[in-house]
């Protein structure tokens, strides 16, 4: 149970497509910053989700007539539900994500409005991101050989995961490793712990699932 006047936990979202880095930006995060970082994020959600609703929160976009498609907003809704409720008892979360969505990031604004958030954009290299894939495990993600063209879902994640929006934070993961990623969080949280990107998100669409 929270202490009154227990002060808010810090919020970093990082948003990228997936095989970005996104996941090993979080565990950095977990094991060199200050307090105690929980993780909630796509795969945690993708976990509790049953099998007929996958990929949840994971859908790419330019899936509208997917069975799960009808669920994603509200299990967005949820999970930063869960995200602010976490904040409020003095925990800090580590959130990744992959929006492509506006209406869903100004449902997500609205539900952590007074809440500290740094919202950060973690990108990478087309190429980068084909090398990683072809790395996975078989079978994991869609992929192409070497020379061949790019699959049409990596396409859509690449041209519409930053969207219209702005970060407080932009790393490219091509050039940093998982510890300078968040390295350079900590240093932007030292100096300025909320900034106004994810606030200003409220303003893309009405949102409200």
């Amino acid at each position: 149970m929270s202490r009154p006047n227990t002060p808010a936990g810090q919020i970093v979202i990082l948003n990228g497509a997936p095989r970005s880095g996104k996941s090993s930006i979080v565990a950095a995060v977990q094991d060199l910053l200050d307090g105690v970082w929980i993780n909630l994020g796509v795969d945690v959600a993708r976990s509790t989700t049953p099998p007929r609703l996958q990929p949840g929160v994971g859908l790419r976009p330019g899936e509208a007539d997917h069975p799960a498609s009808p669920y994603v907003p509200l299990l967005y809704a949820a999970l930063y539900e869960s995200v602010a409720a976490h904040s409020r008892l003095g925990l800090n979360v580590a959130v990744d994500a992959g929006h492509h969505d506006a209406a869903i990031l100004a449902d997500a604004a609205k539900r952590l409005d007074g809440l500290p958030v740094l919202f950060v954009g973690v990108h990478c290299p087309l190429e980068v991101i084909m090398e990683r894939r072809r790395a996975a495990e078989a079978g994991r993600y869609v992929t192409s050989a070497e020379g061949d063209l790019v699959p049409p879902p990596v396409l859509r994640w690449q041209h519409e995961v930053h969207g219209d929006w702005t970060y407080d934070l932009e790393l490219d993961t091509s050039r940093l490793d998982p510890t300078d990623c968040a390295t350079a969080i900590g240093n932007q949280l030292r100096n300025r712990p909320s900034l106004p990107a994810f606030a200003k998100l409220r303003e893309l669409r009405g949102g409200g699932a």
